[in-house]
């Protein structure tokens, strides 16, 4: 039998495709990986740790923040305060050795005395590095050698407030724009009406897409102050959303041109509260969540709006962590970290129904890698637990930190990277 040969263009078409595939499973490019779900499709995951716990293969001491490491093309980005400046930093993502950096000066002192770095985690896209400070300093830099693109004072053009503990947001690619939640001045106008593209310090700038090539504004959009969360971008109803939760609202936008699809509002009665999960999306399923006696609210868009499914403070209620999403189970931090009520729960996504709860565990943060979870708690343990709704089964449990871990974690190529108040450390998973 005769086989014919593939043409040239089949055959470099379908090796695009199995190379970006591979760049996928290798990459976590922003704040919960890929597609900001908090999963990572890799098949290298060793199926149980050594007795010591997963080898460590490197670590390194660190400047201040929140911002979790990314990793793009062999690169780790990790953005952190160090003195007066805020610095980004490339480091070989397999041995830690350092490759670059940039910094610029920064004033923020938070109002509580609390850690004066950034909170928002870079983005890394189309060979550029996104970064939003605490003190509201948008800047894109060269992901090959940190040179300096362009930068935008969001504070300065956009009248945004400091708020509880500065500005937070991760930016979001979507197409040619970055978004970023900015949480500008008020506008006089309904928060309904269509957005305007006014001069930047007038009118509503609580969302703001920038041409991610020249940092040009593309549009403002909406009225309200910031949250903690950041926006993502989802296809609901075979048409394409950005999602956000602001300091008051839940909101959709069309990532064309900012135009306001639906909003509605959502915020917790306690005025000493934030808003930090993001919104976990399945299929047409949106659910999003905040503690602070507001809970969890499972909508399913239904003729291009979000309908209430469920609501409920009883069952999953997140603070700073986002849900997890499998075979139409949430996994999630129920409780409040900051007052250490927290338990790790398993709920369905379609009914807020407990399928149980693990208490304990002072705050984590949670990846979905199979049928696994790894669940990295404040007190520095990395936990990996079933992703089953038959009880909580934990296989197995490691020291890899200190105390103190507020960060999301990084999994790239098998390898766990997570920081800590002072250090970074890849952890070799494989």
């Amino acid at each position: 039998m005769k086989f014919r040969r593939a043409p040239l263009p089949f055959l470099a078409a379908l090796c695009l495709l199995t190379s970006a595939l591979c760049l996928r499973a290798a990459d976590w490019p922003q704040l919960l990986g890929p597609n900001r779900d908090g999963i990572y499709s890799g098949k290298d995951l060793a199926a149980a740790w050594p007795k010591g716990g997963p080898r460590v293969l490197w670590q390194k001491k660190i400047g201040q923040g929140f911002a979790a490491p990314v990793v793009a093309q062999g690169k780790l980005i990790l953005f952190t305060r160090v003195g007066d400046a805020e610095t980004v930093e490339a480091l070989d993502a397999k041995d830690g050795k350092p490759l670059w950096k940039f910094e610029y000066p920064t004033a923020y002192r938070d109002n509580f005395g609390f850690d004066p770095g950034p909170r928002g985690t870079p983005t890394v896209a189309d060979g550029k590095v996104f970064t939003f400070g605490a003190d509201g300093a948008l800047t894109c830099t060269a992901l090959a050698d940190g040179k300096k693109i362009w930068s935008v004072d969001c504070k300065k053009e956009f009248a945004a407030p400091q708020g509880f503990f500065g500005l937070a947001c991760s930016p979001l690619v979507e197409g040619k724009a970055v978004i970023v939640d900015v949480g500008g001045a008020r506008s006089s106008s309904s928060a309904r009406a269509e957005p305007e593209l006014r001069a930047p310090n007038g009118g509503a700038a609580c969302l703001v897409a920038f041409d991610r090539e020249t940092g040009k504004i593309l549009w403002h959009s909406f009225s309200d102050e910031p949250s903690y969360s950041s926006p993502v971008a989802a296809t609901l109803g075979g048409k394409r959303h950005i999602l956000a939760l602001t300091r008051g609202h839940f909101i959709g936008l069309d990532p064309a041109d900012g135009k306001i699809l639906f909003e509605q509002p959502f915020r917790p009665p306690v005025q000493a509260s934030v808003t930090g999960a993001l919104p976990t999306v399945a299929g047409d399923n949106i659910f999003i969540s905040a503690a602070y006696d507001l809970g969890g609210l499972l909508m399913r868009m239904t003729n291009g709006r979000p309908a209430k499914v469920w609501a409920s403070d009883e069952d999953l209620s997140l603070q700073f962590t986002t849900a997890v999403h499998r075979d139409g189970l949430l996994y999630g931090l129920h409780g409040r970290h900051d007052i250490g009520g927290t338990e790790l729960r398993c709920v369905e996504m379609g009914t807020g129904q407990v399928r149980w709860g693990k208490p304990g565990l002072a705050g984590a943060n949670v990846l979905l890698a199979g049928d696994s979870l790894l669940v990295l708690t404040e007190n520095g343990e990395l936990i990996r637990a079933a992703a089953s709704p038959d009880g909580y089964h934990e296989t197995a449990r490691a020291q890899i930190l200190g105390r103190g871990v507020r960060a999301h974690a990084a999994l790239a190529d098998g390898l766990f990277y997570a920081r800590d108040k002072g250090q970074l450390v890849c952890v070799d998973l494989r």
